[in-house]
């Protein structure tokens, strides 16, 4: 399962059909800000019930939310013994340097840049998938 945490409509439209159009067999699961991604994965509110909210096997974080930027959606999840093991890669249209540290130094897996408009998208996201989903091992859970 494959949270997304992506507050652009258009954004969030081109990475999943870029998921699927790589063959992704995983469920995709959105959600627009850092509160709901945090209640997602740390199971409150609406979000309860663990097997309609299964543990995500990687998590496609925006920096740019509202309410919760994902720097603190990235730290909340890192320092989490729990969670801490799950992939979490940084998909933003950020190529500040600053961003750059900071998310890394927050234990980032992967950062992206988002090569919107370039036609390179769908490649991207299928590369992303491919090593993500497919070629990389991680523990299921912890």
């Amino acid at each position: 399962m494959i949270l997304l945490v992506e507050d652009e409509e258009a954004h969030a439209i081109l990475i999943t059909r870029a998921l699927e159009d790589a063959g992704a067999e995983n469920k995709i699961y959105l959600v627009s800000d850092g509160d709901k991604a945090l209640d997602y994965l740390f199971h409150r509110g609406k979000y309860t019930d663990k097997k309609s909210s299964p543990r995500p096997d990687l998590v496609i974080l925006d920096l740019q939310l509202p309410k919760l930027d994902g720097h603190e959606v990235l730290t909340a999840i890192k320092q989490s013994e729990d969670l801490r093991s799950i992939p979490v890669v940084v998909l933003t249209t950020s190529e500040e340097e600053e961003d750059i540290v900071r998310a890394y130094r927050n234990c980032t897996n992967s950062y992206l840049v988002k090569p919107l408009g370039s036609g390179m998208f769908p490649k991207m996201i299928f590369e992303l998938s491919s090593y993500w989903l497919v070629r990389n091992r991680h523990p299921v859970k912890g």
